[in-house]
This record gives structure tokens, sequence and C-alpha cells, in this order.
């Protein structure tokens, strides 16, 4: 999920936390909001905001809340901080933000989580979007709008934020991290100096077009990498083609590292920019232009990848010599590693997704789940394994709720999975570890797990002129491993050479626990 979301998610921060905020507190009557009650873990204990209080300080230091309290106690620093807050103007746009999200599965699971950390006292039904644009859209009548003109606007009598269900989503985290880091801690980091790790002896040159694709109305746009020069036959990159997709509102050039430093090695690299969920997209969406990505997109970027391989084999990319298209290495991050998983043979499925989704307090929730679930709907038809892919690389996927654990164990080409065991938007115990070592009981899968010591969801990716960050020496040696190897041979990752000092790094394939594979669900 650039992803729950998503991902989705550290690129709509400030947006969701504003939605966030103010959806707590959805119109049903005629009341209107009076109190905002903080109720703290184990005292169970009320702490009272009134609302009228956070027009000025002079109303503040006169009323009778415990935050007027507090604010005389503090000599007025704790009720200027929190004005600050309540009356910093929302984004204008966001009511048409949430007017073009109306029944879009994203939204409906970012004010599931929501809903989760409180109580709306007094309102008889669950809160609903258009509820929300309706308080958005009185509030901006005169303008300008700030939180406390959105609260001002909700009917209802108080609202309760249930600050103890918060710090248990915070323990939640937590503990998803926790078998990561143990992993990490039991084993040595894999040595950090090589070939695969040097830039290679090639010269790169760069490239951008577009093509025309059958399943999208409008041409596909990518970047190409290759060689500027002639490559030897006898390198194990001579005829191999790469192509990289990117996560959920993320942008081709967040990855022209890892490209280069493939190129320079001989491969040729594309980039698809996949439309419907890219930089461009998000711009939109938040400038309440578009509505979110659309469920259809899991089965439209793998899609995407598959027309650049037929563009390669018809020659419709003019890359400088030709490549094998019939053996080719698929790489993504975030979404765009899902999209990998489905390309090598990982098949979506709606069985978990039915049954999990609507549980917020589920041990193994986590925010790529809002990304996971807005696919209930077209799961079934996003079963898209491309026969041509030899081997991917998938870095930092969403997978526990969308894949039949089935066809993970059997993909037909072998995947290598990079997982951060600091990622909390995508983290490693649920969404690497768990699928993993399930997929790998058979010791003859071939597939395997490498995390990444202090990684979040995005300090693997490596922007253009980054010299392909922590990930350039693993990416290397598993695609040359794969290339050398040929179809229906497991690629060996070597014992060494690959690593990084950033970010060390640790094949935990032979470490994870050996789980049962769980019953599947029927809808």
């Amino acid at each position: 999920m650039a992803e729950p979301a998503a991902a989705l998610f550290m690129v709509m921060r400030s947006r969701v936390f504003a939605l966030a905020a103010a959806a707590l507190l959805a119109p049903t009557s005629a009341r209107a909001i009076e109190t905002i009650k903080l109720r703290l873990p184990l005292l169970e204990t009320d702490f009272v905001i009134r609302v009228s209080e956070l027009r000025s300080p002079q109303a503040l230091m006169a009323g009778d809340s415990d935050l007027a309290e507090l604010d005389r106690a503090t000599g007025g620093a704790i009720g200027q901080k929190l004005k600050a807050v309540m009356q910093s103007n929302l984004p204008l746009e966001l009511g048409a933000v949430v007017r073009n999200a109306q029944g879009s599965p994203l939204l409906e699971q970012v004010l599931l989580l929501v809903g989760a950390l409180g109580d709306i006292d007094g309102l008889p039904e669950p809160l609903q979007p258009a509820q929300f644009e309706a308080a958005m859209q009185r509030a901006a009548a005169q303008g300008s709008i700030s939180l406390l003109d959105v609260l001002e606007q909700l009917p209802g009598d108080s609202v309760t934020v249930q600050l103890g269900r918060l710090g248990s989503s915070v323990q939640r985290f937590r503990a998803q991290r926790r078998q990561a880091d143990q992993l990490v801690a039991s084993l040595p980091a894999v040595t950090s100096q090589g070939p695969w790790l040097e830039a290679g002896r090639f010269s790169t040159a760069r490239r951008e077009l577009t093509i025309a694709v059958k399943h999208r109305p409008e041409p596909l746009a990518v970047v190409v990498l290759e060689s500027s020069a002639s490559v030897p036959a006898s390198a194990p990159a001579s005829d191999r083609l790469v192509v990289i997709s990117h996560g959920l509102w993320d942008d081709p050039s967040n990855f022209e590292g890892w490209a280069s430093h493939l190129a320079s090695h001989g491969y040729t690299v594309v980039l698809p920019r996949h439309p419907g969920s890219d930089q461009s997209q998000q711009r939109a969406m938040l400038a309440g232009k578009a509505p979110p990505p659309s469920p259809l997109e899991l089965a439209l970027r793998p899609k995407d990848v598959s027309a650049v391989i037929d563009a390669a084999a018809d020659g419709r990319l003019g890359l400088r010599r030709p490549v094998n298209t019939q053996a080719v290495l698929v790489a993504g991050h975030s979404w765009g590693a899902t999209t990998a998983l489905q390309l090598a043979g990982a098949r979506p499925t709606p069985s978990r997704l039915k049954e999990l989704c609507d549980e917020v307090g589920h041990p193994s929730r986590n925010l790529s789940w809002v990304l996971q679930c807005n696919f209930v709907g077209s799961a079934e038809s996003a079963a898209l394994v491309d026969s041509r892919v030899l081997a991917a690389v998938a870095v930092s996927p969403p997978m526990l709720l969308l894949f039949d654990v089935e066809s993970v164990q059997t993909m037909p080409a072998k995947v290598l999975v990079v997982s951060g065991n600091s990622d909390w938007v995508v983290p490693s115990g649920p969404e690497a570890i768990e699928p993993m070592g399930r997929a790998t009981r058979s010791a003859g899968s071939g597939h395997r797990l490498v995390l990444a010591e202090r990684a979040d969801h995005f300090n693997l990716r490596s922007p253009q002129g980054d010299g392909g960050g922590a990930l350039r020496g693993l990416l290397l040696a598993w695609f040359n491993a794969a290339a050398q190897a040929g179809p229906g041979v497991t690629p060996q990752l070597p014992a060494g050479g690959w690593g990084s000092s950033r970010h060390p790094l640790r094949d935990v394939t032979t470490t994870l626990p050996q789980l049962a594979v769980p019953a599947v669900v029927q809808p």
C-alpha cells in the first residue's frame, strides 16, 4: 500500500490526520458538539474540553472545563498550543477529496480505523462519509476551514476519544516488529564489500517514451535505461530485460538508482508509470479532481508490466540490442512488489479479505490492510501470472491478506522478498515473515526472504543519482544468479558481498518459523 493505509500512507499523512480527527465527529442530528472527552487508560477518567473555549485565550482562561483548569495552571501555554492546532486551516479541497472517495473501500477502511479509536456519544448510526462532507461544506461557506470550524458544524452531544485504544494500537505495531528484530539479532549481516556493490563498467543512456496499450485508454509512459555500449555475450546481463514497478502514489524516478546500477552492469531496464496510482493521480485526488485508486488497478498494474514485455518483444521500445523476452526479471516496491508477486504466480483471493478486513483489533492488522482491503471485489480477477517472468524481487510487499498461500509456495518464477525491520506501513512480522514462513515450508521452493536492518517503508528506494541505494548489490546478485540459472533452475544467492553498511542485510530464509498453512475460508 507509496499502500495502508496507502501506502498508503506517508504521502497522505497530513490529509488523513485532518480527515481522521474530524471524522470521529459525524453529524446525525441538529444538536451541536459541545465537548470533547479524552478518556485516559486504566483510570477510565475523562479529560473534558469545551469546544466553545477553543475560540480564544480569553474564553479558555475564563472557562470551567478540565482544559481551562490546566491552561490556567500552565499560564496559558497549553491553551495556546491546542488553539494553534484547532484553528489551523484544513485544505479547502478536503471536502472534494471525501466527495470523490464516496463508496471507496480505501476511505471505508480509514474511517473504520478512525472509528475504532473513539465513541461518538448520542449517535445512533455508524459514521458515514456523506455526513462528514456535509459538515465540511457548511464550514467552508465562510471561507477557510479549520478543525474547530468543522467541530462547530457537527451535531451531536460529545465525542469520547479512547486514548487506551490508541495505546493498544501502538503496542500491536511494536509486537509486529518484534519477530523481525529477533531474526535480525540472531544472524550476522552479509558482508558489504564485493563486485555487486560497485558500479558496472558500462555507461548508461536514459530515454522516456510512451507505448500504446490495449487495457488503458491512454498510452503508457515508460523510462528506459540501458547500456550505451555493446555488452559482451558472455556477460550474465547481455540480453536480459528488467522491469521495475513503482508503489502507490509513487514515480519511476524514485527507482532510477536501482535501474542505473543494473544498466551499468549490462541490463536493459524499463520503468512503467502506472497512471491509475502514480504521483499525478495522487495530486488530482488531493485537489478533489479524481477519486482514490480503483480496485481495478490490482489487475491493470500487472497488465502494464506485461505490455512493456510485449513492446520489447515487437520492437516498439527501440532498444539498442535484442533482449530475451521469454526470461524477464521483475522488481517492485510496495504495491509494485505486490504486482511483481502477481506476475510471478501468486494468486489473489478474496477469502481472507472477506474474513478479516472488518476486524479492527486483529493482532496482525497494520496500515497496509487499508490498501489490501480495497481489493475485496477485484481479487478474483487479478490472477495474472506472466510465464515470461523468470525471477522477481518484491520489496516491502503487502501480501498477508491478499494472496493464496498455496500459490505463493508454488510460484513458477523464483521470488526474493525484502522487508525492513522498521517498516510500520507494511511491517515484517505479519506481511513478510508469516507468509514466507509458510511459502518456504518446502526446502525446494527456491523463494527467499531478506531482512534489512533499520529500513522503513521508504528508505530502500533509490532515486536517480543515488547509486542504487542499500539494495543495489542484492538486486544485482539475485538477478545475475537467476539469469545464469535459467528457467526451471533455482537461483542461489552468493554467501556474501551483496550486503549494505547503511541497512545491514540478512538472508533469514532458513531460520523462518515453519508455519502451518491456514485453512481456506470459503466466501
